[in-house]
């Protein structure tokens, strides 16, 4: 019967994911039904250990996160944990041969917020490797489903992609970050001056991402390219209302896409998908 305990935890990650992300859950249904599962587990298990450091301020954050990484480890090792998100997560680990210091690249990254790092450029690029584009190369291991040689040519793209989307999260969050949470994962940006100048620089970077991502997402699983091109779509359509946007705008608002904005995109983005020759 250990099957229903599987079925369940992999319904609740997928419950996870639809219940924080309207976003990723659009691109996630856009995946070949085998692969969904999968990325739910993934998306649920980052998901709790984000709420973890961003939103739990009454409890100690540190002892949550320290017992999260045990049970992680304990989880990976056992090949079950009695917490439903973390063993669905090991599951697809175990399934895809995720490395594991991918996972802990990604735990370490959580630390981090829970500290008050002054970031420089070294510390910008670590963060973003934890936070973002380790997840993005889990997903990978999912979408060429244990292809090494297909896994290694796209891991760079994947990379900037997860880059990508983390820098555009920074500044969407950017009001709550610096307001209530009290972080700028900038390097050499003083808040207290962001302006317009500043904003284009740092948009001038996640657009080389960008370009650099899309020749991965072309290149592909046929399995997983729509779905990764929707969560692209979508991104980029932020970011370019981010771009319209004054520098105030962005450090005093929550820059967004409005749901029903994302509904209707999901069928512009089929058309978009065709015309790119990304079929």
């Amino acid at each position: 019967m250990k099957k229903l305990f599987d079925d369940v935890s992999y319904k609740l990650s997928k419950i996870v994911t639809q219940q924080y992300s309207t976003s990723f859950s659009l691109g996630i249904k856009a995946l070949h039904p085998e692969l969904r599962e999968a990325i739910y587990a993934i998306y649920g298990y980052v998901r709790l250990a984000d709420e973890i450091v961003d939103s739990f301020h009454d409890y100690d954050q540190k002892v949550l996160l320290n017992d999260f990484k045990a049970e992680t480890n304990k989880a990976l090792k056992d090949g079950i944990s009695l917490n439903p998100i973390i063993h669905s997560f090991q599951e697809v680990v175990q399934k895809y041969a995720i490395e594991e210091k991918l996972i802990y690249q990604f735990l370490h990254s959580m630390e981090m917020d829970l500290e008050k790092v002054e970031y420089n450029s070294d510390l910008y690029k670590e963060y973003i490797l934890g936070s973002a584009e380790v997840v993005g190369l889990m997903c990978l291991h999912v979408f060429v489903e244990g292809d090494a040689t297909k896994y290694n040519e796209l891991k760079p793209y994947a990379m900037k992609l997860g880059a990508a989307f983390q820098k555009i999260n920074f500044l969407r969050d950017l009001k709550d970050d610096y307001h209530i949470l009290g972080r700028t994962y900038f390097p050499g940006v003083d808040l207290t001056e962001f302006n317009d100048h500043i904003k284009k620089d740092i948009e001038k970077d996640i657009q080389l991402d960008f370009q650099e991502a899309l020749i991965g997402i072309k290149k592909l699983p046929i399995t997983s390219r729509f779905g990764v091109y929707l969560a692209y779509k979508y991104y980029y359509s932020l970011f370019e209302k981010i771009k319209k946007s004054t520098a105030h705008t962005v450090l005093n608002e929550r820059i967004r896409i409005p749901d029903s904005n994302k509904l209707l995109m999901l069928s512009r983005c089929y058309f978009d998908y065709k015309i790119a020759s990304l079929v």
